[in-house]
């Protein structure tokens, strides 16, 4: 059964358009939400942070956590997983994620000119406060991820569809109709070959979330059961590198082969590095003092532990809202919002989050009410570096035993 994806500009007249043609063609939707919440259920990442890899904005932590990367690998397995319904309509960021080989899909692109766009959004009831930098938000966002996955900057460009229709100079109707016509085409009745490049998108969804799940990023392409793996990144121990590799995929069901190669960007300076889940990834180092915060986020770098740095309070709050750390290392004495300020607020509005005191200026009287307020741990500076490591890294224990907890 054939496949209809659609990727819109917004303000396009995109939900009349795909209202109307699940209605007369009789397919089934899958829109973003759907595919956000199959994706979420398979990796444990809520559904909140999933969606956050669709946005163009990257997380400070993302370096370390490549949170952004392995949503992406989970989105690919629940697109994979629903190919094989056939008759849907798949909508939104999602669409981008089935790949070009399968040619059986009509792949539908929605835009129209600026003006109308925002003439479109300032019209009743539309609820946007300022359409035009709605627009621009949401153009940006599509830039990065057609540019991410598909290495093309231009999120309308021609070559990445079937049809790119102008709703602006087309109407709801037309457009519709259009589209359904399109799927008429011989070329997107289903074959055998086009079945088997789904097959083969499955498999490589599941590859990489296996390689994900051992704390492994390399390019991963599949054809009828071979899969071949590229490493990309810097690596020291090639050969040892590519072992581990090909034993990791070969337990994969349906895989029949592995080999590797090297990648046309292997000689760069960027370093190949495991992502290790037992160490925390999510810190956020708080103080004024910013020759040690950057040393301290040095030496833990070197432990495999990467964290962000905030100079002061006010700072720091702002970033729990926009990057959620997981685990805090908090200097108490701060100009502004100091740090039993911070503490007091973090535990109001996320408990979850571990904060760990490290202050040059506190006594008992501070230990006993930071203790009380949730810290997880009260340190004086100067810190024994294997201390504060292992502090941490009780730390992450806790946060991923409520996680397992929360997803059993």
């Amino acid at each position: 059964m054939s496949v209809i994806t659609v990727f819109n500009a917004l303000y396009c007249n995109e939900d009349l358009i795909v209202q109307q043609l699940v209605k007369k063609t009789g397919y089934r939707l899958v829109n973003d939400n759907e595919v956000v919440a199959r994706a979420s259920k398979l990796s444990g990442i809520s559904a909140e942070r999933m969606t956050r890899a669709f946005t163009a904005k990257t997380s400070l932590f993302n370096p370390f956590t490549h949170e952004k990367e392995r949503s992406i690998v989970y989105l690919r397995l629940a697109v994979a997983e629903l190919l094989d319904q056939g008759q849907l309509v798949i909508t939104g960021f999602s669409s981008h994620l089935v790949p070009a080989i399968i040619s059986h899909v009509l792949r539908v692109c929605l835009i129209a000119e600026m003006n109308s766009r925002i003439n479109l959004a300032q019209s009743p009831p539309s609820p946007e406060k300022d359409p035009i930098k709605a627009i621009h938000k949401s153009d940006e966002d599509r830039v990065a991820w057609t540019t991410l996955l598909l290495h093309n900057s231009d999120p309308w460009h021609p070559s990445l569809y079937d049809i790119v229709i102008p709703t602006d100079k087309t109407t709801v109707d037309e457009s519709v109709q259009l589209i359904i016509n399109s799927l008429q085409a011989e070329a997107l009745i289903p074959t055998e070959a086009s079945q088997a490049a789904i097959a083969d998108f499955q498999l490589q969804a599941k590859v990489l979330v296996t390689l994900s799940q051992e704390g492994h990023e390399v390019g991963v392409s599949v054809n009828n059961g071979a899969v071949a793996l590229t490493i990309e990144k810097n690596v020291l121990m090639l050969s040892r590198l590519e072992q581990e590799l090909q034993e990791i995929v070969s337990k994969v069901k349906g895989v029949k082969s592995v080999t590797t190669q090297v990648g046309k960007n292997f000689h760069q300076a960027d370093i190949y590095r495991k992502i290790d889940f037992q160490t925390p990834a999510r810190v956020l180092l708080v103080d004024d003092e910013r020759e040690f915060v950057q040393t301290l986020s040095e030496r833990l770098l070197l432990r495999d532990m990467g964290s962000a740095m905030a100079y002061d309070g006010e700072s720091a709050l702002q970033m729990l809202s926009e990057d959620e750390p997981e685990v805090m290392i908090l200097d108490l004495k701060m100009p502004g919002i100091d740090g039993m300020e911070v503490l007091r607020r973090v535990k109001e509005t996320q408990p979850e989050i571990e904060v760990i005191i490290l202050t040059g200026h506190g006594n008992e009287t501070d230990k006993e009410i930071c203790m009380q307020l949730g810290a997880f741990a009260y340190l004086q500076k100067p810190v024994d570096i294997d201390i504060l490591s292992e502090t941490m890294k009780k730390a992450n224990d806790n946060i991923q035993l409520r996680k397992k907890k929360k997803n059993a």
